[in-house]
């Protein structure tokens, strides 16, 4: 069934030059105001399935050759959180079909997702039962809803990105893993970012690399040394804000002159002055690209103009391209000698 109504697999597209997955789908629709930030539930999958839908279909008409799933944090700890324990199956299940409708009607990829579970805890033998559960249930759904892949994403215990991992595989699907990296430049456990890879992929990843929290600039640095540690193509999904060495994580950014803010920073509903613009997301896609990395996307923040900047960074035009920007027909700002010229003069008073 993998990849039967849509062309070539994951890997095969790999083969053939980068893949872009634009992710994002809990802070945009956050964004607009059919999902509650804190417990970032995507219960919205069954309040608004046509929103869900409508911004699966945006991402494509960006770029994006994947569509995921809205499954992100929809696992039995998070709903159990928000007392929703009871719609846990009907979330996947419609999340699940509702990528796979827009999947098949594009033509491009779908992808089940897992992720970051929160109770893992190396040190307590039930919760890695607990979170082999979750993961094997979820992931069944998807290999059930015929997902070309899973994403196991957000992980900062390595050992728990090894489960997913393990639950995807025996699934037989394939595998992309990625991890998140906080102010240091490691896992939970303390193992090195390109040692967790090399590890992850010797297990049988796909795809390895990084994903969420670190922003375009403190993700790049760290990319070239996963590209030359494994032999499997590598991920980079940064979130579109402007960390620094300073404050690498986009929770650990800081506006001293800012008016008041819910517990002093940012994060998560104040980030917009951070937000970088969709030419420093060209940069990124260019220096990650060069660095060695072929699954190229987005994360928690993210727009279609940011992942449309992705894409033609990657001298791609998807249908949104017809939409470029053409600042040469501006009444004011623009150059076409059809313009009003007294209108051209003015702009310097603009």
């Amino acid at each position: 069934m993998t990849g039967s109504r849509r062309g070539p697999g994951l890997l095969e597209r790999l083969e053939a030059g980068p893949v872009i997955c634009a992710e994002g789908y809990v802070f945009e629709l956050e964004r607009r105001g059919y999902l509650q930030a804190g417990p970032f539930v995507p219960e919205v999958v069954l309040d608004h399935p046509e929103q869900v839908t409508a911004l699966h279909k945006d991402f494509v008409h960006a770029g994006s050759d994947v569509v995921e799933a809205l499954t992100y944090y929809a696992h039995r700890e998070k709903l159990r959180a928000v007392g929703k324990d009871g719609l846990l199956e009907d979330l996947n299940r419609q999340a699940l079909s509702l990528a796979r409708e827009v999947a098949d009607d594009t033509e491009t990829l779908l992808a089940g997702n897992i992720c970051n579970t929160n109770i893992y805890d190396p040190a307590d033998a039930i919760t890695l039962q607990q979170t082999r559960a979750m993961f094997d249930e979820q992931v069944g759904w998807a290999a059930e809803a015929g997902a070309d892949f899973v994403i196991g994403e957000t992980f900062r215990y390595a050992g728990e990105a090894m489960s997913a991992l393990d639950a995807i595989r025996r699934a037989g699907l394939p595998a992309v893993i990625t991890l998140a990296v906080g102010r240091q430049p490691e896992t939970r456990e303390g193992w090195t970012i390109p040692d967790a890879c090399r590890r992850l992929a010797d297990a049988g990843a796909d795809v390895v690399g990084l994903n969420c929290i670190r922003g375009p600039a403190t993700m790049l640095p760290l990319l070239a040394g996963i590209t030359n540690s494994v032999d499997v193509p590598v991920a980079a999904l940064p979130v579109p804000y402007r960390t620094d060495p300073e404050h690498p994580t986009f929770q650990s950014l800081r506006e001293p002159e800012a008016v008041p803010l819910p517990d002093g920073k940012p994060f998560p509903t104040a980030l917009d002055p951070f937000t970088c613009n969709r030419y420093e997301i060209a940069v990124f896609t260019r220096s990650a690209a060069a660095a060695g990395v072929r699954y190229l996307g987005l994360c928690c923040g993210a727009g279609p103009h940011h992942v449309r900047s992705m894409a033609e960074a990657l001298d791609r035009q998807p249908p949104a391209s017809r939409y470029s920007e053409d600042m040469s027909k501006h009444a004011f700002f623009g150059t076409d000698p059809v313009l009003s010229s007294h209108n051209r003069a003015y702009s310097e008073q603009l």
